[in-house]
């Protein structure tokens, strides 16, 4: 089973991250949470979800990793202001590992400058952004680029990016 790396920090969209681990998790695979401080809690934006962070990004190298996810709300825009996470990001897209990036999580994509000449959605605010970077935006509840992306625009579509998200893992 995959061991997948998901990046967050406080201010994180609740659902777009307790109900990809759920699914990933009953599908049998490992969901380690990376933040810049170990034990940390964050908490999400709505209030309904509190994680502890199991590994800080000083302690982690990306090789160590299958496929990467990327919740929502405003915690990858302030994740991607760090190198550390930019740089952990684009590990994924450059060795072609899966990579889950809903809503606002494709901000972490475009500042690693790894969206160009690729197929992808996410939150309508951040879609002129995503141009900018090169992407074919496409508004549908979920984007399959290769076998390596997996785009969502909002929580409404979770059903549908965690059905594709464990269909890669499952290839």
């Amino acid at each position: 089973m995959a061991k997948v790396a998901c990046l967050i920090t406080d201010m994180f969209e609740d659902v777009e991250f307790t109900d990809p681990e759920k699914a990933l998790k009953e599908a049998g695979h490992e969901v380690i949470t990376i933040e810049k401080e170990k034990g940390k809690s964050v908490n999400g934006k709505q209030g309904d979800a509190t994680v502890s962070i199991d590994e800080s990004i000083d302690n982690v190298k990306p090789e160590d990793f299958d496929a990467l996810l990327l919740p929502g709300g405003f915690s990858p825009d302030q994740l991607r202001a760090d190198d550390r996470f930019v740089k952990f990001t684009k590990h994924f897209m450059d060795e072609k590992k899966p990579v889950f990036a809903i809503c606002h999580g494709p901000q972490l994509l475009i500042t690693a400058k790894a969206l160009e000449g690729r197929h992808a959605t996410g939150f309508k605010s951040i879609k002129v952004d995503m141009e900018y970077a090169g992407v074919t935006y496409e508004d549908k509840e979920v984007v399959v680029c290769g076998n390596q992306l997996v785009t969502s625009r909002t929580p409404d579509d979770i059903p549908a990016f965690n059905r594709e998200s464990l269909a890669l893992l499952s290839k």
